[in-house]
């Protein structure tokens, strides 16, 4: 048995769980036949990002709200800079929007790349009751070849390097200003780029292939993927173009039904009128429902207001992809699934991978026009800050900022709604769907936990970015109950 997991009194304890970003750990309870009663995702972590703005001129935002997390930065930082130009009424000049966008595929690409091949992969390219110990970045090096390894390694290298000399810093980026961004491209490096960029393509057209090879081809692994211990039927989420196609980094909100329907779309402005939040006792994350359905409890289908956000919810609210090499491989996916939404949630790793391709092909199409080495790279915002709104699609899904200022562009409020925090009612429920099908008398193995595990890992969660309201004298309460539903302990721990 794993060091992080113990097993007492019908009760089960993985903490904490495994690859992802931030801290967390998964509760299972068992009935008087050792088959599971309930499973939930419990986060202790708090950080208090909102409460951190507050004061501070609207302006710095897009340089203090990247350290919420050190995996995603560049989405905080994109849907801030966004929030700005929201905030000062100023657009960006279309240069600047082109670097933008350029900064922001190189990065979704990136991260996508990082999640499957360190984070949610080697549970497929390993295998997912694989010895705990082999199950990492290097077991996956060690089934695919070390020369694949190195691939790897370059393709996010160069990735990185486009975010790091247009961003200004790779971890941290400091480039978004209101209006356009603070440094632009010259040609020599847009060449340069340019090169990088093809090759980029061709990487993530060789991961598809990894994909294919390793777990399509494998027929124990596909019945996982369609299995029903992985499938969850909601409504979903993600950002569209004009055209209903996927858009990372701009566009309307488009919301559709279990069936495939498309139940709503709305401006980012506008996402109060659309989405609330639930809270329970026993963890500092908050459950995102839709408003006009209202929060049902953590149940699936048409009549629950519990929504999905990330790769295969973009794949699902969109008519197709931005980009030829990615639509191929789209229709693919849909065709060998069934159809079209899918509810699999293994399919995120597969959404993700199609997601990495258009990404590239993206980043190509805006180094071959010459316009983005124009040196018009921002408009000067001129009226009274106020009120603003920027969403961006986060590798790990839509992201919400929301900040006021007083007229002197102060931050008085912030909301954030992280992409974690959007899918964090369907983690739990595909959390307790898995542990149900898994675990039965009883029998509790490390392979079968990890199979409880995987049901989270699709969604990459990042609970570093999803646990921001200081709720000040709100404690965190666990409540224990027994198999009886009798409650024979409290623990609490206040926030202060």
């Amino acid at each position: 048995m794993s060091e992080n997991i113990s097993v007492k009194d019908n009760h089960i304890t993985i903490d904490p769980i495994t690859r992802l970003e931030g801290h967390g750990k998964i509760e299972i309870f068992l009935d008087n036949k050792g088959d599971v009663d309930r499973a939930i995702l419990q986060i202790p972590e708090l950080r208090g990002f909102e409460q951190f703005a507050v004061g501070r001129p609207v302006e710095e935002m897009p340089r203090i709200t990247p350290r919420i997390c050190g995996v995603c930065p560049t989405a905080h930082h994109m849907a801030s800079t966004k929030t700005c130009d929201a905030v000062f009424h100023v657009e960006p000049t279309p240069t600047a929007k082109m670097i933008r966008e350029l900064i922001y595929n190189a990065f979704q690409f990136e991260d996508h790349t990082l999640h499957f091949f360190f984070l949610g992969g080697p549970d497929f390219v390993v295998g997912p009751q694989a010895p705990k110990g082999e199950r990492n970045i290097l077991g996956v090096i060690g089934k695919v070849g070390l020369e694949i390894g190195g691939k790897v390694i370059r393709a996010r290298r160069e990735a990185r390097d486009i975010i790091n000399y247009l961003g200004g810093k790779i971890i941290h980026p400091v480039c978004g200003l209101p209006g356009g961004v603070s440094k632009g491209l010259d040609e020599e490096h847009r060449k340069e780029f340019l090169e990088s960029a093809k090759f980029l393509v061709e990487f993530a057209q060789f991961a598809l292939k990894i994909f294919d090879d390793i777990v399509l081809k494998n027929k124990e692994y596909v019945d996982v993927v369609v299995g029903d211990a992985y499938q969850i039927k909601t409504y979903y989420m993600g950002l569209v173009d004009e055209n209903n196609k996927i858009d990372f980094y701009d566009g309307d909100i488009r919301v559709v039904d279990p069936e495939g329907k498309e139940f709503v779309k709305f401006k980012p402005r506008d996402y109060l009128k659309h989405v609330s939040e639930h809270v329970e006792p026993w963890s500092y994350i908050k459950f995102p429902f839709l408003k006009n359905i209202g929060w049902k409890g953590f149940t699936e289908g048409k009549e629950s207001g519990v929504y999905r956000v990330a790769p295969l919810a973009r794949l699902n609210v969109s008519d197709g992809m931005k980009t030829p090499l990615a639509q191929e491989h789209y229709e693919k996916m849909y065709e060998t699934l069934g159809g079209k939404p899918s509810h699999h949630t293994l399919a995120f790793h597969w959404a993700r991978l199609i997601e990495a391709l258009q990404a590239t092909e993206q980043m190509v199409y805006l180094l071959e026009n010459k316009d983005i080495t124009n040196p018009d790279i921002r408009n000067i915002p001129t009226e009274t800050p106020d009120e603003g709104v920027g969403v961006v699609e986060a590798p790990r899904g839509t992201l919400f900022h929301h900040y006021k200022t007083d007229n002197r562009g102060i931050v008085t409020e912030a909301n954030l709604i992280v992409a974690t925090v959007n899918n964090s009612a369907a983690i739990n429920m595909s959390i307790e769907k898995a542990a149900k099908a898994f675990i039965k008398g009883g029998k509790v193995t490390e392979g079968l936990l990890n199979m409880a595990e995987m049901a989270f890992r699709p969604y990459d969660p990042c609970h570093a970015c999803g646990t921001h309201a200081l709720p000040g004298d709100m404690p965190l309460i666990i409540n224990i109950y027994n198999n009886q539903g009798e409650l024979v302990e409290r623990l609490k721990k206040d926030s202060r």
